[in-house]
């Protein structure tokens, strides 16, 4: 086997994430947005002594559960990976993608409830980060999202199916105003250029609609026509803010040097399971709000009751999950790294009328070791690389008897797992919850207990 060949592979089992496996000179093959059942031409792109990876080329035989993708974008757009396949299959791989992943760590006696599905398959997003490029070097702009395989080159999803008719409303209109700007896009290798990115929010719940511009400092933005030109849109939502940010970091990640308020505020107001909830520009929220009710759902029943109990709600972020929990608990302790999510949780607490919820600003490993509290139940939702291990050796030692772990990367999630098994916790149950329907990506929710508890 040689790296850049061209082979054809008959796909016959599934790996997260979303990856379909061939075999081929008794190695493995892994082909990313492949699925059981398919023969695939592909393009050997590594190869490993235990394994191989391949760029998937083109689908030769369909295999079971295909289906016409609803997005025209979506042979070239990166964003989706599943949309060839029946929502029932998808579902399906995933499931048998994370039990196998337990199944492989030595992680099997627990019960098992099963895998909620997505309330809605499309059009399900409340976030997008849309960016400025070129489909081709040197063709004209573009606004979307990656290429498949691709280093660089963007294709514009102006029909995009995971999103409402409100986000590509703005796209089309913000990418023909540019166009006719001749306005240049930023290039990371160069360094140069203007155009970065293009965020938009929008609340499911409220239809509330935050614009957010990204650029560079390199040329100056007509902001009063640029916001005329959002004002004059015909949008099904409510338009509550336009800004404007810069952003002059030569990496490829949407952050802030400068905020300017073009229109309204610089957030938007959502409702969460009965509570109000301000997201501002960076704070992190699930991007699937309906899913997310249900994710959060299940993870306080898997709580249990915590009437008179103090929760430790790790990773908090914005403070969703624990002031869910506060309307039921005796106390709860938010910790995130985020100075400003920790604030817009704060001001949350403020607005649901919560007293008994602190939030944190820090780094968890640090500020669990400086808590006087101790967690009767700790709720995990760390970002896809899992728990710090500083921070998972605090989250042992304050030997709380129920920990609740929400994950949005299963591989992290089961190297977390074998850690807190192994130092005398017990997998009770596991759920799997599908937040991100046409993607690779999905949330599992497990309760652990402490061993003669």
């Amino acid at each position: 086997m040689k790296k850049n060949i061209e082979v054809i592979l008959n796909i016959e089992d599934t790996a997260f994430p979303g990856l379909g496996v061939a075999l081929m000179e008794d190695k493995k093959i892994f082909v990313k947005g492949t699925a059981p059942g398919q023969k695939v031409l592909a393009k050997i792109s590594k190869v490993k002594k235990e394994y191989g990876e391949a760029k998937l080329i083109k689908i030769i035989e369909k295999g079971e559960g295909a289906v016409i993708p609803a997005c025209p974008h979506f042979e070239l757009c990166g964003g989706c990976t599943h949309q060839n396949i029946s929502y029932e299959k998808q579902i399906e791989l995933k499931e048998k993608q994370v039990l196998k992943l337990l199944e492989e760590v030595g992680i099997n006696k627990f019960e098992y409830i099963g895998i909620e599905k997505s309330p809605e398959q499309f059009e399900y997003r409340n976030k997008m980060e849309f960016t400025f490029g070129d489909e081709e070097k040197g063709g004209p702009l573009t606004l979307g999202m990656h290429i498949k395989n691709k280093a660089f080159g963007i294709v514009s999803t102006d029909t995009c199916k995971i999103v409402d008719e409100d986000f590509n409303t703005i796209l089309n209109a913000v990418l023909t105003y540019f166009r006719e700007q001749n306005a240049s896009y930023y290039k990371i290798m160069k360094r140069e250029g203007f155009l970065r990115n293009l965020v938009i929010r929008k609340g499911k719940n409220t239809d509330e609609i935050l614009i957010n511009l990204v650029t560079t400092s390199k040329e100056t933005l007509a902001c009063e026509d640029f916001k005329n030109l959002i004002l004059n849109l015909n949008l099904k939502g409510k338009l509550v803010g336009i800004i404007h940010t810069i952003n002059d970091s030569f990496s490829d990640v949407v952050q802030a040097d400068k905020i300017d308020v073009l229109y309204g505020k610089d957030y938007l107001s959502e409702k969460v399971l009965g509570l109000d909830f301000k997201i501002s520009p960076f704070s992190f929220f699930q991007t699937n709000t309906k899913g997310a009710e249900k994710l959060y759902s299940m993870a306080l029943d898997f709580a249990g009751d915590i009437s008179s109990k103090t929760v430790f709600d790790l990773y908090c972020g914005t403070g969703t999950i624990g002031q869910i929990a506060a309307q039921r608990a005796n106390k709860v302790i938010g910790i995130e790294l985020i100075e400003e999510a920790v604030e817009a949780a704060k001001e949350n607490a403020k607005l649901n009328g919560l007293s008994n919820c602190e939030f944190i600003a820090g780094d968890v490993a640090k500020v669990i070791t400086e808590l006087t509290d101790k967690p009767d139940v700790i709720i995990l939702d760390p970002p896809r690389p899992g728990v710090h291990p500083k921070a998972l050796e605090y989250v042992i030692k304050f030997d709380a008897p129920v920990i609740v772990y929400v994950s949005c990367n299963p591989k992290s999630l089961m190297v977390d797992l074998k850690e807190l098994t192994k130092n005398g916790y017990v997998v009770e149950k596991v759920k799997v919850m599908d937040m991100f329907p046409m993607t690779p990506h999905v949330e599992s929710v497990v309760r652990l207990h402490r061993k003669n508890i």
